[in-house]
């Protein structure tokens, strides 16, 4: 059974890596504490220590029995596969390529999270990670003045996003097409920014330019096994 935490111990302080894979992890998941320290065999006070405390150091046992519980693995939860590009796994036996049809595509959209966005520049075509809301039905992104995704403004471009299952084969992704344009009005810049769901993850003092893509055309597909 886990080691009892000592009071001393339970003072709220920053979580550790670890504790922050497992929370985002059981949160992708859509898991309670409860549902995944019942799936791991472990008091749900203490995944909540290890979730919370940076000083936790789980042992090899209780990583093990985690990673089962939230269907990843040890490397993952240790951050040993965060620099490794994702499709890594082997393609399965008898794969299908669904098409989505537009409903489909704009709940997958609605996810938020990372996607990218080609665009072509005075260089040539670029395609570049944003992370991204989707608002009022358009995907939406903040960026520095004079960066790249800022030369998207005034121009049709293609904004993808993607989901992969490695365990399993599949996965899934839509393409947006349409047109970008920039944000200024002081009262839509305000609403963009309290219905974002994150700030942008490179830092956000300088990027003030918001940036809508209003959508011509949305497809998509998925890959499925039978």
């Amino acid at each position: 059974m886990p080691r009892r935490v000592p009071l001393a111990a339970s003072a709220a302080t920053a979580p550790g890596d670890v504790g922050r894979r497992i929370a985002a992890r059981r949160e992708e998941l859509g898991l309670t504490r409860q549902d995944t320290a019942a799936r791991a065999g472990m008091a749900a006070g203490y995944l909540r220590y290890l979730e919370e405390q940076s000083t936790a150091m789980p042992g090899t046992s209780v990583l093990i029995r985690l990673a089962d519980a939230l269907e990843t693995s040890v490397a993952a939860l240790h951050g040993g596969e965060a620099d490794l590009p994702p499709g890594l796994g082997q393609a399965a036996d008898h794969p299908e390529l669904i098409e989505l049809g537009p409903d489909e595509c704009q709940a997958r959209l609605s996810t938020h999270g990372v996607g990218r966005i080609a665009t072509d520049t005075p260089d040539g075509i670029v395609v570049l990670p944003v992370n991204y809301s989707l608002i009022d039905g358009a995907v939406t992104f903040r960026t520095a003045p004079g960066a790249a995704p800022a030369s998207a403004v005034g121009s049709r471009v293609a904004f993808e996003v993607d989901q992969v299952d490695e365990a399993l084969s599949q996965g899934w992704s839509v393409l947006v097409q349409g047109r970008a344009r920039a944000v200024t009005d002081p009262e839509a810049v305000r609403r963009l920014g309290a219905l974002a769901y994150s700030g942008p993850w490179a830092g956000g003092e300088d990027r003030d330019v918001w940036v809508r893509v209003d959508q011509d055309r949305i497809t998509g597909r998925r890959i499925a096994v039978r």
